[in-house]
């Protein structure tokens, strides 16, 4: 539809923001539909799903263009897009658990994908001493990571440790100040992902189990075990405790694969994730560097709803495109509900 010749400059205007309306709003309709649709999709969907956020800004730029093209119909349009990003970007049931803690215990638990084993080891370990961590769940460890962890220090201020150190992206580890006693690790998944029972000091003798998550990245056929590896951990069993998952998942709160293990059909309680949960799930923590990208939230903790969680950060790290999780974690005995 063009404007005649005589037509007014604004009703030019007004034409030419009518035409322009459409190549804002498809992507965000696009967008919409792969993150409300949960089904499957292939790795180009799974990998769009995650930058999901970002689509307010063509969606506001969609609303503006509707309004100054004067169509009822692209304003109603763009409304209810925005409206509904608007909706994901700041969730209705954003809350901390409501759980009290019988016996609380706390303590402040921080994860970092080392990237290949290539982060500074004594920016880790500044972080960890400067914020106190008693729990550090590092992803791509590696055995030159770990020996120059050793030398920054990271042993005397975390003793304990549950350690599989492997060459490239399959390692992992947990440090903590609490003694540890290892469970293993989940099965079927790609990487290494060490289960360990931490031992709390509180008069209930309650124990917090924690998993060191790692899932493959969902490029080109790995989305498959992507999807396998989020299914391991989303089997893991909630009703012995309180439970902390931490770690790189590669998937966001909007993929519907780690909704579904937050929701954790099938167990005896839900997860939380902390982020969410204290409503700073937008804060990226991918990419840092390297890649020109908007960034995301790829690492998270989650937790049985029996821990409270504050104080939640996210900090870079020198040699690494991931940043490190911080979060105060409240532990207390398990809730009876």
């Amino acid at each position: 539809m063009t404007a005649s010749k005589g037509s007014s400059p604004g009703a030019r205007a007004a034409a030419v923001c009518r035409w322009l309306f459409l190549p804002a709003v498809l992507p965000v309709a696009a967008g919409t539909a792969l993150r409300a649709i949960p089904a499957d999709w292939p790795v180009l969907g799974v990998q769009l799903v995650a930058f999901t956020p970002w689509l307010a800004v063509p969606g506001a730029a969609a609303l503006a263009l509707a309004f100054a093209g004067r169509r009822r119909w692209q304003q109603a349009v763009a409304a209810v897009l925005l409206g509904v990003q608007v909706l994901w970007l700041v969730p209705l049931d954003i809350r901390e658990p409501a759980v009290e803690a019988a016996a609380p215990v706390t303590l402040v638990a921080m994860t970092i994908n080392a990237e290949l084993g290539g982060a500074d080891a004594s920016s880790i370990v500044g972080m960890v001493r400067d914020r106190r961590v008693d729990l550090l769940a590092v992803e791509e460890y590696t055995p030159a990571l770990a020996r120059r962890l050793t030398a920054a220090g990271l042993d005397q201020l975390l003793p304990h440790r549950v350690a599989h150190a492997r060459e490239g992206a399959g390692g992992a580890a947990i440090y903590s100040t609490y003694k540890l006693k290892e469970s293993g690790v989940l099965p079927g998944t790609q990487f290494t992902m060490p289960v360990a029972s931490l031992e709390l000091a509180n008069d209930s003798g309650t124990a917090l189990r924690v998993v060191a998550v790692h899932t493959l990245a969902p490029v080109g056929e790995a989305v498959r075990q992507w999807r396998t590896d989020l299914s391991a951990v989303g089997r893991v069993d909630t009703g012995s405790g309180p439970l902390l998952l931490a770690g790189d998942f590669n998937a966001t709160c909007d993929h519907h694969e780690f909704r579904s293990l937050l929701a954790g059909t099938g167990r005896t309680q839900s997860l939380v994730d902390v982020a969410a949960s204290l409503g700073t799930r937008l804060v990226p923590t991918w990419p840092m560097r390297d890649y020109r990208l908007p960034g995301i939230t790829l690492d998270h903790l989650v937790t049985s709803p029996d821990i409270r969680a504050t104080n939640y950060s996210v900090q870079p790290v020198p040699g690494t495109d991931h940043a490190a999780v911080v979060a105060t974690l409240h532990v207390g005995a398990p809730s009876l509900s």
